[in-house]
């Protein structure tokens, strides 16, 4: 089991940091114009990794605010993993050049699994993951915005078949709402296809994150209860050491 990591996120969309409710691009609260700043914060508060989401990419809106975001990022020397909008092998090659450690696939992993198989020939599992987004059992794609009846099993062993070794599941009914995170399904996608599982979605309190690191999973993302001082990035990581 690799070590459990705590994944400060930064979402972005028209070059800002904001966090949505629920994935629903209308619910938007702003958190500045400075990803850099919050990038810098999170890593004075211990970070080591940040997870960093294109939502302009992911709803089909110009994002080439969020690449120069992203490129302000990466020069805080934080290990950045990078999703959203990943459709296509240049949308694949570019954050991987511009010194992203991993990206990872959502709707596109699904939908074009030769996408998949390329990505992992060029580049290797551990700089490729899935992405999963979850609501009422069904798998979501294109920005959480449309739901399949693929069952979150059926896609992670799909990945885990194609040689993938990490992925991201959140639940999509309780991100940005604090509700506490589905840890049971993220075991259960763990157990049964051998995936490294990073749990998101309703994170609010240090008890939801000493949760997903005794159940053995490979990391948390926590976004809007950092943003709003419910949670300290310090204290989730001393307490997961």
């Amino acid at each position: 089991m690799a070590k459990f990591t705590v994944f400060p996120a930064i979402d972005l969309r028209a070059g800002k940091v904001v966090r949505l409710a629920q994935g629903n691009p209308s619910k938007q609260t702003t958190y500045g114009d400075d990803p850099r700043a919050w990038a810098e914060r999170w890593q004075d508060e211990g970070a080591q990794w940040t997870h960093v989401i294109n939502l302009s990419g992911a709803f089909n809106e110009d994002a080439r605010a969020n690449l120069k975001a992203l490129a302000s990022i990466l020069t805080v020397g934080l290990h950045v993993e990078f999703g959203g909008g990943i459709r296509d092998e240049d949308t694949i090659r570019t954050p991987l050049d511009m010194g992203v450690e991993r990206v990872f696939l959502g709707t596109a992993a699904i939908q074009n699994p030769s996408l998949v198989d390329w990505a992992l020939e060029e580049y290797g599992p551990e700089r490729i993951a899935g992405d999963i987004g979850a609501s009422d059992g069904k798998v979501m794609i294109k920005g959480w915005q449309e739901s399949t009846s693929l069952t979150v099993l059926e896609v992670g062993q799909g990945f885990q078949k194609q040689g993938l070794t990490w992925c991201v599941l959140t639940d999509v009914k309780r991100d940005g709402v604090g509700t506490g995170v589905d840890v049971s399904s993220a075991v259960d996608l763990g157990a049964a296809t051998g995936l490294q599982v990073v749990a998101s979605g309703g994170v609010a309190t240090l008890e939801d994150v000493r949760i997903v690191r005794e159940a053995g999973l490979a990391g948390v993302i926590i976004g809007r209860a950092l943003y709003e001082g419910k949670l300290s990035l310090r204290a989730a990581i001393e307490g997961t050491g």
